[in-house]
């Protein structure tokens, strides 16, 4: 017989926090509404800390027509807390459509997104799998002096041995360019029955289509940043 849910709660929480992770471009959580062209291709990493857990992700994305984006993510992580450590790994595919897009003033979209995660429980001797389906409203506003405003509204349904959950979720963001190269960025966001975190952080375009990315944040008594890039092709 399984253990009960009650010992699974912190497991849950570490995953749900995990994989609610947008796809968004590193360094941001909060998704723009915005895609590639039709027949881009992209690629995007990063490396992740959120208090004692530690991994990383890799996202490939390409844009089979117009206004609609499909990204395919592959993660793993390990939180370093328990002993041994429990390991992640997950897969997900995201799709995301744009049918408003314009170079300034507004942008609306919509995304969804399923992920599963196959998750190591080596302190109780235990292997699960949660999935988890996100639908996101995509609001972006870009003002013709390179700054943008996003805005995502969702929610998101859990689903684990024992354990169904649904959570709103919402996120602002706020880019401003700093240099003709670099980028600040800050953002806000959260889900329901938990407060919101917050982050800031540099991308830097190396060369057209290449750039890189770093963010650090705070949120729910705990720390996390990030390093990654994002190129375009």
């Amino acid at each position: 017989m399984g253990k009960p849910i009650v010992g699974k709660l912190p497991i849950l929480a570490m995953v749900m926090a995990w994989m609610a992770q947008a796809l968004a471009e590193p360094p941001m959580h909060v998704d723009d509404a915005g895609t590639l062209g039709k027949g881009g291709m992209k690629l995007e990493g990063a490396w992740l800390r959120d208090d004692k857990e530690r991994g990383g992700e890799l996202v490939f994305g390409f844009a089979p027509i117009e206004h609609l984006e499909i990204g395919i993510t592959a993660k793993r992580s390990a939180d370093h807390d328990p002993n041994p450590s429990t390991k992640l790994h997950g897969t997900g595919i995201g799709l995301k459509w744009v049918p408003y897009q314009n170079e300034t003033g507004w942008s609306l979209g919509l995304k969804i997104d399923l992920d599963r995660t196959r998750v190591d429980d080596r302190s109780n001797e235990e292997n699960f799998t949660e999935k988890e389906r996100l639908v996101t409203a995509l609001a972006t506003y870009r003002f013709e002096s390179g700054q943008a405003v996003h805005l995502n509204l969702g929610a998101t349904r859990f689903k684990a041995p024992l354990e169904r959950e649904t959570r709103g979720t919402w996120g602002l963001g706020f880019e401003q360019q700093l240099t003709e190269n670099l980028k600040l960025t800050t953002e806000i966001f959260g889900e329901e029955q938990a407060r919101p975190d917050k982050a800031i952080g540099l991308r830097y375009k190396i060369i057209e289509g290449l750039k890189v990315s770093g963010a650090v944040g705070r949120g729910n008594n705990r720390s996390f940043w990030q390093i990654g890039f994002a190129w375009e092709f």
